[in-house]
């Protein structure tokens, strides 16, 4: 008798403890990462509930195209497309005060209000950069004081331009490219561009920490 209530015992053990969420690491070696986010500190993790599941804003998998159509890999020429530990480090490099880079969120302002953002991100919704929608010369205040390009004539000066990153809702998002395709018009060196393709919907795939939204 008292062997089977130790075997019992052992069973519903191993049960509780295989029941136990596990440790849910960025990688094998890296848990989280602090960044810099609204001039505090804010760790980066992923969601520890081994049960948890996708925003609901993001499950759905047939938006309509257009306007939401899929994404190429590449969005131009010499921009490179990047994933989600290659943004980490990006991130890493704002939170040690690298002024040469830049994260930036072209969503509207609503999908934050309701999803969050990526900590150490900026918000700059697209219309901002968008020749439709914004006067020229707000534009190129964007371009001098955001993003450190210089005037040269009627021309501009990139040697000292940051490098910039963008995002928006995911693969299915036209945001963030149509601003990548507008700056190299005007000659941003495609190096200095950065796109992450995959955006909110697979950062929170991967239950990736978000920041809230302040507005302004």
């Amino acid at each position: 008798m008292r062997r089977r209530w130790v075997a019992l015992t052992a069973l519903l053990a191993s049960l509780f403890a295989w029941a136990e969420d596990k440790p849910v690491g960025i990688t094998a070696e890296q848990p989280y990462l602090d960044v810099v986010h609204d001039g505090k500190l804010f760790r980066i993790q992923r969601d520890q509930d081994n049960d948890a599941e996708i925003d609901p804003d993001y499950a759905r998998t047939s938006r309509p195209c257009p306007p939401y159509c899929i994404q190429p890999m590449h969005v131009a020429p010499g921009v490179e497309t990047i994933a989600e530990l290659e943004l980490l480090e990006y991130l890493k490099r704002i939170t040690r005060r690298d002024a040469g880079v830049l994260v930036i969120d072209s969503r509207e302002a609503d999908w934050l209000i309701r999803s969050g953002m990526i900590p150490g991100a900026i918000h700059l919704p697209w219309q901002r950069l968008h020749p439709a929608h914004a006067e020229p010369q707000a534009v190129a205040e964007i371009m001098e004081l955001q993003f450190g390009a210089a005037r040269a004539g009627i021309l501009w000066n990139f040697e000292n331009a940051r490098t910039l990153v963008f995002y928006c809702n995911g693969v299915w998002c036209g945001q963030s490219p149509t601003n990548i395709k507008q700056l190299l018009a005007v000659g941003y060196p495609p190096h200095k561009l950065k796109w992450y393709r995959g955006g909110m919907q697979s950062w929170k795939s991967l239950g990736l920490a978000t920041a809230p939204y302040k507005k302004p």
